[in-house]
């Protein structure tokens, strides 16, 4: 097979909307970015319409917004300048459809979706919506607004459109698959699961870094050579869990004095490092800011356990794949998402309880220093899991799969 081509012998020409601040090293970021990466080695032409904000990326062709004066900065989850930038997003998408000639239109995400829905039936371009989470309930997630606004049932009502007017929609877990079937009403044979992955190749244990390395890593972040090491990776904000993490680390440290946690993250760093500091835990936490993604797996690899507190009941939780690969043991909130991902081989505590949060992660902790067999086993059956069900390249072959049913 011509290593150029899909496995279809067919090269098509793919119109991916990100309504993002693409790239920006966030687990909905790195499931578009890896996306596009897998299309590109499969021999399709990718081209990316997306914010203003973002960092380029040399492998692939990105089509960017006009700028709005009043909104110079990333934008991260729910906002109202959002609507702005949304509008901006649709005249690039337009300019494209007018200036070249694509076979489908992929658009992430609820934005990119109504987007393309739109344009899409004006210049008669099949597409596909590929989304991570329900709109409204990210919304309320995130303190956008309560079920109990007046505007959650247009927006619910809009949501139930977006869904059924796409002409193939995945989801990326099975629990969010459900609902929109269930809630929805999105009809079963143009529903698909496509769930997020992990490149593991990267993603390895072998990617730890010598002893010498991981000294000066260490040394540079703030964590001392002999203490046990938390990693976390991803958004800092309350739905993120970053608060009842930071809650649950003075129990952690009055069981574990030797422990710190590495917060790899943004946005509202400052405002974290404060709380740490009204805690009294700040000595015991490093916040890093923006985490280049190819900086991730040698960052990870210094960690003992990783820990990822989202409480949300309906977004992917991409980041455990990372920690799976890694060989890391994870502890989590028992949310549907963490239990499809990680199955048995999890360590869950209940959902928004810091003080449950705090007991799973001493345990974890412990697990290492006093049954260091049983510790590493768990490491080697989470990555086992993690190549066996999460790998690219089934993604590929759905993805592939899913264009020939909509163009042919």
């Amino acid at each position: 097979m011509n290593r150029r081509q899909s496995p279809q012998g067919v090269s098509r020409r793919v119109l991916m909307i990100a309504p993002t601040s693409f790239f920006s090293d966030t687990g909905c970021h790195v499931r578009i970015l890896e996306e596009a990466r897998i299309l590109t080695r499969l021999g399709h032409r990718v081209e990316i319409a997306t914010y203003r904000n973002g960092r380029d990326m040399d492998d692939l062709i990105i089509h960017r917004t006009w700028p709005i004066p009043w909104r110079q900065h990333y934008e991260v989850g729910s906002s109202r300048h959002k609507i702005a930038f949304d509008f901006l997003l649709g005249l690039t998408v337009l300019r494209l459809l007018i200036t070249r000639r694509f076979h489908v239109i992929h658009a992430h995400l609820h934005e990119g979706a109504l987007i393309g829905i739109v344009l899409g039936w004006l210049f008669r371009v099949p597409v596909l919506c590929d989304l991570q989470g329900s709109l409204t309930a990210e919304m309320i997630d995130h303190g956008f607004i309560s079920r109990h606004h007046w505007s959650f049932g247009p927006l619910w009502r809009l949501e139930r459109w977006i869904v059924r007017r796409s002409a193939q929609v995945v989801a990326s877990t099975r629990h969010f698959a459900l609902m929109l079937r269930e809630t929805f009403g999105r009809s079963p044979e143009a529903l698909h699961t496509l769930s997020d992955f992990v490149d593991t190749e990267v993603f390895h244990p072998a990617a730890a870094p010598d002893a010498e390395t991981a000294r000066t890593l260490r040394q540079r972040l703030g964590v001392a050579e002999d203490a046990a090491l938390i990693v976390y990776l991803g958004l800092l904000a309350p739905y993120q869990g970053t608060d009842l993490l930071l809650e649950a680390m003075p129990a952690v440290l009055a069981a574990r004095p030797r422990c710190q946690l590495l917060l790899m993250g943004y946005p509202f760093v400052e405002e974290y490092r404060a709380r740490a500091r009204a805690l009294g835990v700040d000595h015991a936490v490093t916040l890093t800011g923006r985490m280049p993604y190819v900086d991730v797996p040698r960052y990870l690899a210094l960690g003992d356990m990783a820990v990822a507190p989202k409480m949300s009941q309906t977004e992917g939780l991409g980041k455990l794949l990372n920690y799976m690969a890694m060989g890391l043991p994870t502890v989590t909130f028992d949310v549907p998402v963490a239990r499809e991902y990680l199955g048995d081989l999890g360590i869950y505590a209940q959902v928004g309880d810091a003080d449950s949060l705090a007991r799973r992660m001493v345990e974890t902790l412990a697990l290492k220093e006093e049954n260091p067999a049983r510790y590493e086993a768990l490491g080697r059956s989470l990555r086992q899991r993690a190549q066996a069900r999460y790998a690219w390249q089934p993604v590929g072959e759905t993805l592939n799969r899913l264009y020939a049913e909509l163009v042919d």
